[in-house]
């Protein structure tokens, strides 16, 4: 079955306007469906099958945005808050209109790969606890990270609240007094790196994710920017 919109609905949502600006403009007679002048902005239309000129321009309609960011420090992952800026703040209003939301969530503190989309299944299926998507962090460690903890993190580690993690893949990059490691988990707990790390008598300084699935975070994103995943990217998020 087709699935029909308002037309006033659809051009408000695709950034046209106010519902009050749309309906002037089309009792001039400026937006065309298939070719034929609309003079009632009430009227339902298909926007994958239509073809909808607005004022002489064709209208392209999505349902779904799929967005990579490089988060940045001291935006929350959320879509609106009154107090503090979120990740969808960040995003011009031709992304905005389509109502995104960020599919997980980084710490406040926490840097790097975070999806925005409007897609509420493929959400679903990214963060359901019995997928065990990997996600892949890199972070910096006070305190000596050893053999002893890749062999604990391997076990799982059992948080202050008595919880016990799945398995972690923790690889050491440099070992010292401040330490580099990458770490791979398997579920999403609240601050789960900083309090695996705790568990172990060490404190993360600084955490930015690098991957989620077999999606990586395109390095050349400056923090704060962001694009649209290539059909290849969205293809890897979906047969994973």
């Amino acid at each position: 079955m087709a699935k029909t919109l308002r037309l006033d609905k659809l051009l408000s949502n695709m950034g046209y306007g106010t519902r009050k600006e749309i309906k002037s403009v089309v009792k001039k007679g400026w937006v065309l469906v298939n070719q034929q002048v609309v003079k009632d902005s009430s009227q339902h239309v298909d926007p994958s099958q239509d073809k909808i000129m607005v004022n002489g321009e064709e209208l392209v309609y999505r349902e779904y945005i799929y967005v990579m960011m490089n988060k940045p420090q001291g935006v929350i992952s959320a879509s609106f808050d009154p107090r503090v800026k979120t990740v969808v703040d960040l995003l011009p209003d031709e992304y905005q209109v389509y109502e995104p939301f960020p599919i997980g969530r980084l710490d406040k503190d926490t840097e790097g790969l975070l999806l925005l989309s409007n897609d509420g299944k493929l959400s679903h299926e990214l963060l359901s606890p019995k997928k065990h998507i990997p996600k892949t962090y890199f972070a910096m460690i006070d305190g000596n990270v050893d053999e002893k903890d890749v062999a604990l993190f391997s076990e799982g580690v059992v948080l202050e609240d008595g919880y016990k993690t799945l398995p972690g893949q923790l690889r050491i990059l440099k070992s010292g007094e401040q330490s580099e490691i990458e770490l791979t988990i398997y579920e999403g707990k609240f601050h789960q790196v900083k309090r695996m790390f705790l568990a172990v008598g060490k404190t993360v300084t600084y955490l930015k994710r690098i991957s989620m699935g077999n999606l990586k975070l395109d390095e050349s994103l400056e923090l704060g920017d962001f694009r649209e995943l290539t059909a290849e990217e969205l293809e890897i998020l979906r047969t994973r």
